[in-house]
């Protein structure tokens, strides 16, 4: 027996050498077919039957397929177990194979390689949320990084060093990152901690010199300048990800709109830790809902959506910006019903920049081209209502003229398509009735050829003068006319026009020259049809994307407007104030609030919110607020709702206060709360190290820190000096604005020595041993952690509280007394006795009085008396 392959297999082999790292979805007729590891694999990862087809080298060989009309689903569950797809499609029919023998093999090529960056299918993305692709390069010493959302055509790049990659890629969160083949080893542990997958490339994909002649052939210029001047590194990042994109697209690059340089002190600088801490856009159980961005999110496109969450990752740091991104959010809080109007028409506009991509990559159907009509229609409508109003500020103004100027565009796909087309252009019935006359006519043959039939053979019996002439059809003569034998001598008689096809016993058959051109239409016009609308679908197509700049622009105003309305929504709803953003050292908010803490309470109907103060403004020196009080009273909400609303400033939206001036935040860092990292091997004290590190080593005199129980993971006195020395240097070196939450008492006397540290506490009320967490934020220390009182209502058993507090009392009597070194022989592990059993509370004459009423059985006369006797009770006792 041969161990030659099969041609079929031996193609496979061919292709799948050529990708060795992917999956090879091989097309066979309505499956992808999966072969060898790649379908063991793909089996596991889908949970769909493994079978086997044929043998390879004497073994079977191991299959599984899909089928395509299904394959997105499955794509996308291989993108996210971290799987490549390479996407091989059949590039001829069948029939011509077999032309060139019985043993021929249709030609399969790959046309696609599907990776985590390079998704553009609706049904593959998240419509609120981008898609990035970055790369990120080093050219000696001088790193950056760029980025691209395919789905969007938005391309950006920015200086990016080494040490600031991790906070940029958390900024991003991008799905994929291309690194170079000198750094795949090093950076790779960071982008998947990171969450993205990395994808290794050769030196020559990051060659800035071919590069910038790649880029500038691109975008069809002469030279890069016209976009603005970037150095060697960026032009090697952008010029890795154009090539990266003409390798997985086969040649068909998406619609990348021009680069754009972002300045890194153009955005306030938030490493990952801070972005987990504070959950902005997801929280910390890993979904969206209890995020930031959940809890300010009222944008009504999908468009509006990205940029809300691009705008909430990167706030600005340049005033004018934020001033202008204010002023259009107060001047529709002002006029709530343009507001209110601008949302109604914007519920209604598609996605059109990822209904562009997709048009451009050939991946687009029908409703993509409605979704750029509809939408160029609601946007011509808004540009009409802005421009009834009065008074728009400038990013209301720009957007209104980004809004016009389709109407030609608009004319031609209305008078083209259906309201509500299919899915895919194979489906046909996309294009509108009496657009072109060729596919009408053919559509006619194709649902109405019976009728058509019908009035040829009512003009038949006309011209002939034979009532009884018919038109029939069989499979042996297709369409034909029968009339009986008695009327063949003036059929016959007729032979110019009626050719004689067979005589019968009882009849006698014949054709014409129109009818047989009729038939060839009839039985050709539902594949004719088809052929036409594919054609018109892809002018129209062309058509669009000759329109893309203006396309995508309109695209962008309509996420300003959206944002904009969100905001202004979100400020009224929720009784938000504008704040003061000023280049300043300020920080002063009144009566300041959680958005995410609030809105959770209100969902459930656990009281209102307690609002608190908060003011940094020294103006000077260093402002520091150094905060005590007991767990579960709100320190750890009260530091992340001022970093919240600093971060909501900056991007230009009204916040949760009364008031609030604040300083631009050049960076944000925030350690609250802290968990083991097993992978790297390190505890809970190691990572709170590393973060507090972080800190006191990049944050300026502009930054904002808030610290949350630095130290707690150690012994007592090694935490309290480490707190102490990192108070210290955020004061005395740092000289930032910082919120710095402790429980060890013995800080609070560094605000006597040092200047810019003020003692603040979180206010609690015992009443009848109990504690009541008022969430108050006030002056002052706080005199005791009540520890015990929490582990009380955390439900630890009473003989543990009971002895927790004798050993507490022994402990402070002992620290008082300087007997901490005898306390070990005074308080054995176990205790000698056990403790007392509960004393069952004394019942009062009121409650006993109480227990013994049945009160269906009550008057009101009675239940009146029964008041005043509980009454003179209640004052007995």
């Amino acid at each position: 027996m041969s161990d030659a392959p099969t041609p079929m297999m031996a193609q496979f082999l061919e292709i799948k050498a050529d990708h060795p790292d992917a999956l090879l979805f091989y097309r066979m007729g309505d499956f992808y077919e999966l072969f060898f590891d790649d379908a063991v694999a793909a089996a596991e990862a889908l949970d769909i039957a493994l079978t086997k087809r044929g043998k390879h080298l004497g073994d079977d060989i191991p299959m599984c397929g899909v089928p395509v009309h299904a394959a997105e689903g499955y794509l996308l569950t291989l993108i996210r177990k971290g799987f490549r797809v390479a996407v091989c499609e059949q590039m001829e029919d069948p029939a011509e194979a077999k032309k060139r023998g019985s043993k021929s093999v249709v030609k399969r090529a790959v046309v696609r390689l599907v990776t985590p960056g390079t998704l553009t299918e609706e049904s593959l993305l998240d419509a609120r949320r981008h898609n990035f692709l970055a790369a990120w390069a080093d050219v000696r010493g001088e790193g950056a990084l760029a980025w691209v959302d395919i789905s969007t055509g938005e391309l950006r790049v920015t200086p990016c060093p080494r040490v600031r990659l991790g906070p940029e890629l958390a900024r991003l969160a991008p799905r994929e990152v291309l690194l170079s083949e000198a750094h795949e080893a090093d950076l790779t542990p960071l982008v998947a901690e990171l969450g993205g997958s990395a994808t290794g490339l050769s030196r020559g994909s990051f060659d800035s010199v071919a590069g910038e002649k790649r880029l500038c052939a691109t975008w069809k210029v002469g030279s890069l300048d016209a976009f603005g001047a970037f150095g060697r590194a960026e032009v090697s990042a952008m010029a890795a990800i154009v090539d990266y994109l003409e390798i997985t697209q086969r040649g068909k690059l998406p619609l990348l709109r021009a680069p754009l340089r972002e300045e890194p002190q153009a955005v306030m600088q938030i490493d990952a830790a801070t972005r987990r801490n504070l959950e902005l856009t997801h929280s910390l159980s890993g979904g969206r809902q209890g995020s930031l961005l959940w809890a300010i999110d009222r944008t009504v496109t999908a468009v509006g959506g990205r940029l809300l969450e691009r705008r909430l990752t990167s706030p600005s740091r340049d005033l004018s910006t934020i001033r202008a991104r204010q002023a259009g959010v107060a001047r529709l809080v002002d006029d709530a019903r343009l507001g209110e109007t601008l949302r109604e028409w914007l519920r209604q506009v598609s996605d059109m920049d990822r209904a562009l991509s997709r048009l451009a990559l050939d991946r687009g159907g029908p409703r993509d081209l409605t979704a750029i009509r509809d939408g160029l229609t609601r946007a011509d409508e808004l540009r009409e209502v802005l421009e009834g109003a009065e008074d728009l500020p400038d990013v209301l103004a720009e957007a209104a003229r980004a809004l016009g100027g389709h109407e030609a565009l608009i004319d031609l796909l209305d008078a083209a398509l259906v309201a509500e087309p299919p899915l895919l252009a194979r489906d046909g019935g996309f294009v509108a009735p009496g657009y072109d006359g060729d596919l009408d006519e053919a559509r006619t043959l194709r649902d109405e050829g019976r009728g058509v039939i019908a009035s040829m053979q009512a003009e038949y019996a006309e011209a002939t003068g034979i009532g009884a002439l018919k038109v029939k059809h069989n499979n042996v003569l297709g369409y034909f006319i029968e009339v009986t034998s008695t009327h063949a001598d003036k059929m016959f008689a007729l032979s110019d026009r009626f050719i004689h096809r067979q005589t019968t016993a009882s009849a006698v058959r014949f054709t014409t020259v129109e009818l047989s051109e009729l038939e060839t239409k009839i039985l050709n016009a539902g594949g004719r049809a088809l052929e036409i609308e594919k054609r018109i679908f892809g002018s129209l197509s062309q058509a669009v994307v000759a329109e893309a700049a203006a396309v995508g622009e309109a695209a962008r105003a309509l996420a300003a407007l959206d944002v904009t309305a969100a905001l202004a929504h979100l400020a009224l709803t929720e009784d938000w104030v504008r704040p003061t953003v000023e280049d300043s050292r300020l920080f002063h908010v009144e009566q300041g609030r959680h958005p995410v803490v609030e809105r959770a309470l209100k969902a459930q109907g656990a009281g209102p919110f307690i609002a608190n103060d908060c003011d940094l403004s020294d103006g000077v020196g260093p402002a520091c607020w150094l905060l005590t009080g007991p767990n579960m009273a709100g320190k750890s909400t009260f530091l992340r709702q001022n970093a919240v609303i600093a971060l909501l400033a900056q991007m230009g939206a009204f916040v949760p206060a009364r008031e609030a001036r604040i300083g631009i935040v050049s960076q944000l860092f925030s350690r609250v709360g802290a968990a083991d990292d097993l992978a790297r091997g390190r505890s809970t004290f190691m990572v709170e190290m590393v973060e507090t590190a972080a800190i006191l080593n990049q944050a300026d005199e502009s930054a904002l820190v808030i610290l949350d129980e630095i130290g707690r993971g150690t012994a007592t006195y090694d935490g309290l000096s480490i707190a102490w020395a990192t108070l210290e240097h955020l004061h005395d070196v740092n000289g930032c604005r910082a919120l710095f939450a402790t429980h060890y008492h013995e800080l609070t006397r560094l605000a006597e020595k040092l200047d810019g540290v003020r003692n603040a506490t979180v206010a609690v009320k015992e009443w009848e041993g109990e504690v009541i967490f008022l969430h108050e934020v006030r002056k002052g220390t706080a005199d005791r952690s009540y520890g015990v009182q929490v582990a009380k209502l955390a439900g630890l058993p009473q003989a543990v509280v009971a002895r927790a507090e004798v050993v507490l009392r022994a402990l402070e009597e002992g620290e008082a007394g300087g007997r901490q070194a005898t306390l070990i022989d005074d308080l054995p592990l176990f205790s000698a006795a056990p403790p007392p059993a509960p004393v069952a509370p004394k019942g009062s004459a009121v409650e006993s009085r109480l227990a013994a009423l049945h009160p269906d059985d009550l008057s009101p006369r009675e239940a009146l008396d029964l008041i005043y006797e509980l009454r003179t009770l209640a004052t007995k006792a």
